[in-house]
């Protein structure tokens, strides 16, 4: 499937049905659709793929389609919902609209309107998605660390159609060799489409003032991220609390930067930011298991990987998370350009001689 693609999934409870929108989506509108017959199964395969239309049927058996809106919104907000039934009444039309769907078809179907249609709503989420994409970075000292930190919230990313970037700044030769490790680091990233920079300082003795500042700028201005995470400085390995120095220098004009937290980590560690990572768990153990040569450690171990997101998931209303503790998170409200000069009041225009919010 190309990247290009347009992904669809469609809900319907009747086969027959499901099979025809499959392939004239499929077709003729050349996308890659999936289908389910379930809400509850509708939910974990958006919590799995990005879509860019949901195609769903509003009679469905336990739980209906409009149920499914509110919580696919919240899964994915760029993604687009056309609402298909066989019920032509304007209580289902009007209780769709309420519910965020953004087009309403009726039974039968069309075979050019449904692809039309679908076609449009996939652009329009492709263009939501382009202008809402964050350009993520996430900073590690060896091998594994940015996957043991924030493994499930750089998948949680990936589903979003953010742009990754891991950097790496040493092979971790104190951990293995380096040669499998670098492999394991590749392998890790492509699990959530990440562009891996590999550098080579020497693991161990990791000192910002020996070049690993200017590395990481250079890495910065490549990336011109968004958002960074990196390590911590409640933190017992020195390398971690030296990359935590050279990143607060080098991504000085980033605008939000956020720490992880490590196996190393101190108690001292105060996060403020849990990530929901509810449905990127299993991907985050995906990326862990490509670190072969780090299988034996405790801290790499599904139960102790599961109980650690359960665990933060205390903080908020999710049902796993990941701890953030933030450096900093600045956020523009509105530029400058768009902001217009009051309208006059009282009868007063521009020329009165008063100023905005002037009076006598």
């Amino acid at each position: 499937m190309s990247e290009d693609q347009y992904r669809v999934l469609i809900l319907e409870d009747d086969r027959d049905t499901a099979e025809f929108l499959r392939i004239a989506l499929e077709r003729y509108g050349k996308m890659s659709a999936d289908s389910v017959d379930s809400v509850d199964e509708a939910v974990e395969a958006l919590r799995r793929q990005r879509y860019d239309v949901l195609v769903s049927d509003i009679q469905l058996p336990g739980r209906s389609g409009l149920d499914l809106l509110p919580e696919a919104r919240a899964i994915d907000p760029a993604m687009r919902v056309m609402i298909v039934t066989a019920y032509p009444t304007v209580d289902h039309a009007i209780s769709a609209l309420r519910e965020s769907a953004d087009d309403f078809l009726v039974k039968p179907v069309v075979t050019e309107e449904l692809v039309s249609r679908a076609t449009r709503l996939a652009q329009q989420a492709r263009a939501l998605r382009s202008a809402t994409r964050q350009r993520v970075l996430a900073v590690g000292a060896h091998p594994d660390d940015v996957e043991i930190g924030v493994g499930a919230t750089l998948a949680a990313h990936a589903a979003a159609g953010d742009q990754i970037v891991t950097l790496v700044l040493s092979g971790g030769a104190v951990g293995g060799e380096t040669s499998a490790r670098r492999s394991e680091a590749a392998a890790a990233a492509a699990v959530v489409g990440a562009r891996l920079v590999h550098l080579d300082f020497p693991d161990t003795r990791l000192d910002p003032a020996a070049g690993m500042i200017t590395a990481i700028e250079d890495v910065v201005r490549d990336v011109s991220p968004t958002r960074i995470y990196t390590h911590g400085i409640h933190d017992r390995h020195q390398d971690h609390r030296a990359v935590h120095e050279a990143v607060q220098i080098a991504a000085r004009a980033v605008p939000g930067l956020w720490c992880f937290q490590s196996p190393s980590s101190t108690v001292e560690f105060a996060p403020n930011r849990f990530v929901d990572v509810d449905g990127f768990v299993d991907t985050k153990l995906e990326m862990l298991a490509a670190f072969a040569s780090q299988s034996h450690r405790e801290y790499m171990q599904p139960d102790v990987v599961r109980a650690t997101a359960r665990y933060w998931s205390r903080f908020s209303p999710a049902r796993d998370a990941e701890p953030l503790e933030t450096v900093r998170a600045s956020e523009t409200l509105a530029h400058p350009d768009a902001v217009h000069a009051a309208p006059a009041v009282d009868g007063q225009g521009a020329d009165s001689g008063h100023g905005v919010g002037g009076g006598r």
